[in-house]
């Protein structure tokens, strides 16, 4: 964590692949596959940004389903993490980061910059969850 609480910026890239359909907890902790470095930074060190393509994002609209939506009111009527809502938010930023890298290499980048999440309801039990950043094309520094 930094100075004003926020997570450090740090550079990640992975080679595995994340099943999105695999709601076991440890799910919550797996890598997310990204083929391109993705992060929160304006910078990636040891690169410079030769190129800045624009925006890039992901998004989608996941719905929280009848048996999770159903386990987890109950759940939330007593204090304390609903873990079948964060399951279902994890791996739908988890998604949002996958259609995030794959919309910036279709714009012909090869990292994504100051990455960032932003949620909204768009009905009754249906959340948008939406990554943004902004596509580069880097190489590494001389």
């Amino acid at each position: 964590m930094n100075s004003s609480g926020e997570p450090s910026h740090h550079l990640a890239r992975v080679d595995n692949v994340i099943d999105m359909t695999d709601t076991a907890s440890d799910s919550l902790n797996a890598p997310i596959a990204e083929a391109i470095p993705v992060t929160t930074a304006f910078e990636i060190p040891g690169h410079r940004i030769d190129k800045n393509l624009g925006l890039t994002w992901g998004v989608l609209v996941r719905s929280v389903g009848f048996a999770k939506g159903f386990t987890g009111g109950f759940r939330a009527l007593k204090a304390g993490e609903v873990p079948q809502y964060t399951d279902v938010v994890d791996q739908a930023r988890r998604e949002a980061i996958e259609r995030l890298i794959a919309h910036a290499q279709s714009l012909g980048a090869n990292a994504v910059i100051g990455v960032r999440f932003d949620s909204s309801d768009v009905a009754e039990n249906l959340a948008e969850i939406l990554a943004y950043g902004t596509a580069v094309v880097i190489s590494p520094a001389s």
